[in-house]
């Protein structure tokens, strides 16, 4: 990776050294195995680095071209595919989805009652636009919050590669199982982290007459050099494939005071295989090509997604999307311009609901200092499972990536932190 002096972009060499120590506290106190880092400002790399391992097992360092899991940083991706479809003149965002799959013509909303789930019929349609804002009543069957997420287990409806238990769960089929459910809420009235981007997965075929693997492929990975951001993860490239860990219970927290265990967790309190990369579920094409979670890649890849956004669509000369499209995609749709905690307090998200909107296939700043944390009103940015992040600051001219594979992302502020790592080091 060519990196230019930090200075000529307007940050500091020594204060990037803050970024580099963070980085390897996360792996002496075990909190991570290995992560990788980057920062680009005015279209240059100003910080690259790697520290720890991949795959501690097989005692394999992390290098740049290791290839993570990124999980909902596939929803961008999926975002902008869609947007593409826009730009073709495929739907406009107020279309109802059952315009293009009628399974969604008639949905019912649960109503509100904790113990049975009891229905209403829905007072509108699902659009577009509700899928690429988390706002169209959908949910995850993980969450465990209501009883359609038990339906949703009851139904083995998992986007999630690797999930399936009967064969046959190729997208469209597993959409269609999706609409049978009943919504947690009303389309359009609250904001809900769900497996809508994944629906938009399964539109972005129907408008484009191509398996979403394809159009991947052929109208985003290969324009823009993005070779090792796939569903899955070929033999050939196996050796580089990341194992993915959680904290590990060994380590232990039980038993601890509250104030003892805040310290523990700061700490780091150890790891233990969640997924081996030698026989991990991404080893094999899935059934269900998973727009809301299901690529790999790595940091080099996401780094061109990233520069091609900040561009306003373009990158080396290809162009992915127009100007005005990505400046549309990377405003706040939520109604009146609410953030996600006025529209209903998020049970799971990647990010805190205060001053932040939604826009397309991405959560936006709206309000800084509401978010208490360093970052710039217009940002724009998502995060993954195993948590990854990334951010892109046209304010700064500026773009983070952040690989590492730990579940759940919520475990340890690393997100945080890292921002004050990568942002300390401006100097103009």
């Amino acid at each position: 990776m060519q990196l230019v002096t930090p200075e000529t972009v307007g940050m500091s060499a020594e204060r990037l050294q803050k970024m580099t120590s963070w980085m390897e506290r996360q792996v002496t106190s075990n909190r991570l195995a290995g992560l990788s880092a980057m920062i680009h400002r005015r279209g240059q790399c100003a910080y690259f680095n790697c520290t720890g391992q991949m795959d501690v097992e097989a005692g394999k360092m992390v290098a740049e071209d290791t290839i993570f899991r990124i999980y909902s940083m596939s929803k961008p991706i999926t975002a902008v595919a869609a947007m593409i479809c826009y730009e073709n003149g495929d739907f406009q965002l107020d279309d109802p989805i059952a315009k293009f799959l009628p399974e969604f013509a008639a949905m019912q909303v649960w109503d509100g009652n904790a113990e049975a789930l009891n229905t209403v019929p829905a007072d509108g349609y699902i659009t577009v636009r509700h899928l690429l804002t988390h706002t169209a009543g959908l949910s995850y069957e993980f969450m465990e919050a209501t009883p359609v997420e038990a339906y949703y287990r009851e139904h083995k409806i998992s986007f999630n590669p690797g999930r399936q238990s009967e064969s046959g769960n190729d997208l469209a089929t597993m959409t269609t199982r999706l609409a049978a459910a009943p919504l947690v809420r009303q389309p359009g009235s609250g904001w809900g982290y769900s497996v809508s981007i994944d629906v938009l997965g399964r539109l972005v075929e129907v408008w484009s007459g191509q398996a979403l693997d394809q159009f991947f492929q052929e109208r985003i990975f290969q324009p823009l050099a993005m070779t090792d951001t796939a569903f899955s993860v070929p033999a050939d490239k196996q050796s580089r494939f990341a194992a993915c860990y959680e904290p590990s219970s060994g380590g232990g927290l039980g038993g601890l005071s509250s104030q003892d265990a805040v310290i523990r967790k700061s700490e780091g309190i150890g790891l233990k295989l969640a997924d081996a990369p030698s026989d991990s579920h991404y080893l094999e094409t899935p059934d269900t090509f998973s727009g809301g979670g299901g690529l790999v890649g790595t940091i080099g890849d996401y780094g061109r997604f990233c520069q091609m956004l900040l561009n306003k669509g373009a990158l080396d000369g290809v162009r992915i999307l127009g100007s005005k499209t990505v400046e549309f995609m990377s405003v706040n749709h939520l109604p009146d311009n609410k953030d996600m905690a006025a529209m209903g307090q998020p049970i799971w998200s990647e990010s805190s609901a205060e001053g932040i909107g939604y826009g397309l296939g991405m959560a936006v700043v709206i309000d800084a200092p509401t978010t208490q944390l360093l970052r710039s009103t217009g940002e724009y940015f998502w995060g993954g499972a195993a948590s990854t992040a990334f951010w892109i600051d046209p304010e700064e001219d500026m773009f983070v990536v952040f690989m590492t594979q730990l579940l759940p992302s919520s475990f340890y502020p690393i997100r945080s932190e890292l921002r004050v790592a990568a942002y300390q080091a401006l100097i103009d």
